[in-house]
C-alpha cells in the first residue's frame, strides 16, 4: 500500500505546508497532492512543492481539463517531470457545469467524451512518435472550426518523449470510473468504503477488458481524512460538514454525483434528508443528519487504538488488490506518522 498526503487548495492566501510535505517524505509517504476550484490553481503550487522536496511525488488533484488545452497540459507536464527528475503526475478531472461554464465560460457537455479525448491527445504529445493530429467532438488539430484561419498545422513537441507520467482522474459515476480504466492510470474516489470494492468492481472491469489491461495495471486512490483526537464527535464534526456539502448542495438536486455516490454506499434515507435539508438552507441541521456510520466507514477518526483498529480494513483492501494507495488529508504530523507505522 502506497500512501499519499493531500495537500488541497488554500483561501484567500495561497499558503504550502512545507514541513508537513517533507516530514510526509520522510516518513516514507510516495505522494502528495495539490487542487484547484476557483482560486489558487494546482499548477503553482505543485512546482513549489517539487522545487523544495528531493523523493516524493507530486500530482495534481485536480487540473480542471476544460481550463486548459491538452497541449498545455502535455507541456505542463513534460516540464515539471523532467525538471524534478520523474516526480509528476497528472491528475485530471471534470469538474462540474456550475465551476466550468460559470467560471471558465466553456461549456460542460460530454465531460466522459472529453476526459477519453483528453488522454488520448496527452498520450500522443508525450510519446513525439510524429505531429500530433487529432479529430474529436472536443478537440480537432489542427483546428477546423469555420472560426479557424486555416493556417494551422500538426506539430510534434520540441521536448524529449516522455511516456512514464501516469496519468490519474478523478471520477465517481460507473462510466466515469469505466472510462478511467480504460484510458488512465488510476482514479481517485472521494471517498471509499474500503469493504465495498463492490461499487467499483464492474465498471473498472469493463474499462480494463476494453484496454487489455489487468486491475494490476491501475490504482485506487481513495481520498481518506484521518483525525487524530480522544473526542469522538469533535473528530467526526468537520468531516460531516464537507460530506453534507458533496451530498446536499453538490450539483441540481436531480443531478448531484455525490448524492447518488452515498446511496450506492446503503445510504439512501439518509441521502434524501441531507439533500432536503442542504438546499432548504438549513446547513447544520444538514451536517447533523450526517450518520456517525458513514463518517466512520469512509475515514479515519477518534483515538490512535480506534484509528489502528479501523486501519485493518484498509489493509485487507491492500492485500485483495482494491486500494493500491491511500490519499490521506490531515494536518496532524502525528497522524500521518500512525498511519506510516501500521501502513508502510
Amino acid at each position: 500500500m502506497k500512501l499519499g498526503l493531500l495537500g488541497g487548495y488554500g483561501g484567500k492566501v495561497v499558503r504550502v505546508d512545507i514541513e508537513r510535505i517533507r516530514a510526509a517524505e520522510s516518513m516514507g509517504y510516495d505522494s502528495v497532492w495539490t487542487a484547484e476550484a476557483y482560486g489558487s490553481d494546482a499548477v503553482s503550487p505543485a512546482a513549489w512543492t517539487l522545487a523544495q522536496t528531493t523523493k516524493i511525488k507530486v500530482g495534481t488533484a485536480i487540473m480542471q481539463m476544460p481550463a486548459r488545452t491538452p497541449a498545455c497540459t502535455a507541456m505542463t507536464a513534460m516540464t515539471l517531470n523532467q525538471l524534478s527528475g520523474g516526480r509528476f503526475i497528472v491528475g485530471l478531472g471534470a469538474s462540474g457545469p456550475q465551476v466550468i461554464e460559470g467560471w471558465h465560460g466553456v461549456p460542460y457537455g460530454r465531460p466522459m467524451t472529453r476526459l477519453k479525448e483528453y488522454i488520448e491527445i496527452l498520450r500522443k504529445i508525450m510519446a513525439r512518435e510524429g505531429p500530433v493530429e487529432y479529430d474529436g467532438y472536443h478537440y480537432q488539430l489542427p483546428y477546423t472550426g469555420s472560426d479557424g484561419t486555416g493556417l494551422g498545422k500538426p506539430l510534434k513537441s520540441i521536448l524529449q518523449a516522455d511516456t512514464t507520467i501516469p496519468i490519474y482522474t478523478a471520477s465517481i459515476t460507473p462510466r466515469g470510473i469505466e472510462t478511467s480504466a480504460e484510458v488512465a492510470d488510476g482514479f481517485f474516489p472521494i471517498w471509499m468504503n474500503p469493504s465495498r470494492f463492490d461499487i467499483f468492481a464492474e465498471p473498472i472491469s469493463k474499462g480494463l477488458a476494453t484496454s487489455g489491461r489487468t486491475v494490476t495495471d491501475y490504482d485506487v486512490a481513495p481520498f481518506v481524512t484521518c483525525t487524530l483526537g480522544e473526542d469522538l464527535d469533535a473528530c467526526r464534526r468537520p468531516i460531516k460538514a464537507n460530506l453534507a456539502l458533496y451530498i446536499g448542495g453538490m450539483g441540481a438536486r436531480d443531478k448531484n454525483f455525490y448524492n447518488d455516490y452515498a446511496r450506492a454506499l446503503g445510504y439512501d434515507e439518509a441521502a434524501t434528508k441531507i439533500q432536503d435539508l442542504y438546499l432548504a438552507g438549513k446547513r447544520d441541521e444538514a451536517m447533523a443528519a450526517v450518520p456517525d456510520e458513514l463518517v466512520d466507514e469512509l475515514h479515519l477518526v477518534g483515538p490512535a487504538g480506534r484509528i489502528k483498529e479501523r486501519l485493518e480494513a484498509w489493509k485487507e483492501a491492500g492485500r485483495q488488490g482494491h486500494v493500491s494507495t491511500m490519499m490521506i488529508g490531515s494536518n496532524q504530523i502525528e497522524a500521518l506518522e500512525l498511519i506510516a507505522s501500521e501502513m508502510l
